[in-house]
């Protein structure tokens, strides 16, 4: 791996456990983790951008407080809502994998990333739904609580990540 990959994944890396500090109020709050998730597949290519989220969640996973309201560890990443934070990588993977399909486009981004999030969507759901709901949350219940307040924001989310991707793409490519 060339330094100015390791260096661009590390950042990544760093600035989605950043993103996860930053919440934003409102009568369900959230982090802007997705659009990390978005723009590192986005700026760095499939590969690297996974590599970022996967390191992302190992360090959780270690107990680094670099997950939503500062938490981290395995309880954190198996939680009730650990199915959204797995979810991250699966959008990733979708990512990466319509990257090595379809190419670079901008459209291939859109529809990969709002594939890999409906993805996400529904494995965290369904994760919380029997895991945490024990099975007894009705499916308008689970989507009420878990999808319909983030379509939304992470929609804004996804448009961020493109105007982004589309600036600062050829920077990256360059090596800085």
């Amino acid at each position: 791996m060339k330094a100015h990959h390791l260096a661009s994944t590390g950042f990544m890396t760093a600035l989605t456990a950043v993103c996860a500090w930053i919440s934003i109020p409102g009568p369900v709050p959230f982090t802007l983790q997705t659009f990390a998730v978005f723009l590192a597949p986005g700026l760095l290519g499939g590969r690297l951008g996974t590599l970022a989220v996967g390191a992302y969640l190992l360090l959780g996973a270690t107990g680094l407080p670099v997950f939503s309201g500062f938490s981290g560890g395995l309880g954190a990443l198996f939680g009730a809502t650990g199915g959204f934070l797995l979810g991250f990588l699966l959008t990733a993977l979708v990512m990466w994998g319509a990257e090595a399909a379809l190419g670079r486009s901008g459209a291939v981004f859109l529809a990969s990333a709002a594939a890999g999030q409906a993805l996400c969507y529904l494995f965290g759901s369904l994760w919380y739904a029997f895991g945490y709901a024990g099975g007894a949350a009705g499916l308008p219940a689970v989507l009420g609580a878990c999808v319909l307040p983030f379509l939304l924001p992470d929609a804004a989310k996804l448009a961020l990540a493109f105007a982004l991707r589309r600036r600062l793409a050829p920077v990256m490519a360059r090596g800085f």
